[in-house]
């Protein structure tokens, strides 16, 4: 008897670029990869899979939104989809014998996202997974968290590493440093868990680290690269297209007392039997306002509201949305400006906003009143806030010709909202107000 196959099946997959190459054929039991948008990352995990998959193990991809696993998906199924379809043989004593039709080798399931051997653990599934409890109930031999920068950091200490233990399995990580203004769709406890992990691991000859750029595609068009970079800040230039991490210490940070575990939260209805306070830089290309509401039992604050309109704004209709913010809620007073700035108050007192000079216009005492309430945790920021936790992560301290940090802000002009903070809270005295700036020559604390 001669079998013959009648048609042959092929899997036909992306060619990879140098940096994908690289992560794709490594045998690195951890793989943690840090790169820019569109820099093919996700293309790359789907070759890695599809090639351990087809070597038989058992692949598990895991991303915190379904657009992802949607992106992953797409490409996992593009490669596989003629092993999932019906095959054809011919059997007979020579060429013309009986054709049959066989049933697929490969089980394809669209509504659970996974493709399997028939009769055989060998798979390979996409899911969506945000922290331990939503990765549950699985194991692998390949585990693949893309997007990592957004899960919960115990996603993989709690259930990724033991579901690898029974084969030796090997995980990869995949992620683009964040910018806060995906706060809303971040689990992570530390917005830095991702950036510690690719810093610990380009020390430890058991990982590989690699880093690319969105640059470094040469499948994606630099004509629209380029498009898209110009409605991008410099911030999110550096984090979504280099794929940067800030390499700092921690007491580079000025607002690192603010305890993002405790005191960012999801939004909710403020009573309005709270008192609103103002807090206003001002400026014609950048004005801010941030608007707190404070509770009275307990003396907490609650940021509420961020104002950045941009240039082009009149004073007038600065008021005008102002009113509109905290309609319906006493304003009992605003702060905002250097003692310099009184026309503008005056300016701003006469469409109907009263703002008040600070009672201390010495920016140092200012952030020391600022990082006492954070330290006792008085002050609360919902978690859509996103510029203002954006500064908050990224302010510094000015280092001197030594590298050591000082007491003046790098760049302090561009952080238009931590402004109107220091203007508002600097009117207020917390119970014990200590500082958490770094001990400089200037300041006499070493």
């Amino acid at each position: 008897m001669v079998v013959k196959e009648k048609t042959r099946v092929e899997v036909v997959l992306p060619i990879p670029h140098a940096y994908q190459s690289e992560f794709i054929d490594s045998d690195k039991k951890r793989i943690i990869i840090r790169a820019g948008r569109r820099g093919g990352k996700t293309v790359g995990a789907a070759i890695k899979a599809v090639h351990s998959f087809l070597g038989g193990k058992r692949v598990l991809y895991a991303a915190p939104t379904s657009e992802q696993v949607g992106k992953f998906w797409f490409e996992v199924t593009s490669a596989l989809e003629h092993l999932c379809r019906p095959f054809e043989v011919e059997e007979g004593p020579d060429i013309g014998g009986t054709v049959y039709t066989h049933q697929p080798l490969y089980k394809k399931n669209e509504s659970e996202y996974f493709i399997e051997k028939v009769g055989t653990e060998q798979r390979l599934k996409a899911k969506t997974a945000w922290n331990a409890n939503t990765l549950r109930g699985d194991y692998a031999d390949l585990l693949i968290l893309d997007e990592w920068q957004l899960m919960d950091e115990d996603t993989w200490g709690i259930v990724g590493a033991p579901m690898l233990a029974d084969h030796d399995g090997d995980a990869v990580f995949i992620y683009t440093p964040p910018s806060l203004r995906s706060t809303g769709v971040s689990k992570a406890r530390d917005p830095r868990h991702a950036a510690k992990m690719f810093k610990l691991a380009e020390k430890d000859s058991r990982w590989l680290a690699i880093h690319f750029t969105s640059h470094d595609n040469p499948h994606i068009s630099q004509d629209a690269l380029n498009e898209l970079m110009q409605d991008m800040s410099k911030q999110s230039y550096r984090q979504e297209i280099l794929a940067e991490d800030d390499e700092l210490q921690l007491s580079w940070l000025v607002y690192r007392a603010f305890n993002e575990l405790n005191c960012k939260q999801d939004r909710r209805e403020i009573p309005r039997e709270w008192l609103i306070y103002s807090g206003h830089d001002f400026g014609g290309a950048n004005p801010a306002a941030l608007f707190v509401a404070q509770d009275p039992t307990t003396g907490q604050f609650w940021e509420f509201a961020e104002y950045l309109p941009g240039a082009g704004k009149s004073t007038h209709e600065h008021v005008e949305a102002f009113k509109k913010i905290t309609d319906g809620y006493n304003v009992v007073s605003s702060w905002g400006g250097s003692h310099q700035e009184d026309e503008i108050r005056q300016g701003y007192t006469s469409e109907g906003w009263h703002i008040q000079e600070p009672k201390n216009n010495k920016v140092s005492a200012q952030i020391d009143k600022v990082i006492g309430f954070m330290e006792r945790s008085k002050i609360y920021t919902f978690s859509d806030m996103s510029h203002i936790l954006e500064e908050r992560m990224n302010c510094l301290w000015e280092p001197d010709q030594d590298g050591r940090p000082t007491d003046k802000i790098k760049d302090e002009v561009k952080y238009h909202l931590s402004a109107c903070t220091r203007y508002l809270y600097s009117n207020f005295t917390p119970e014990t107000v200590g500082s958490q700036r770094p001990r400089t020559k200037r300041s006499g604390r070493f």
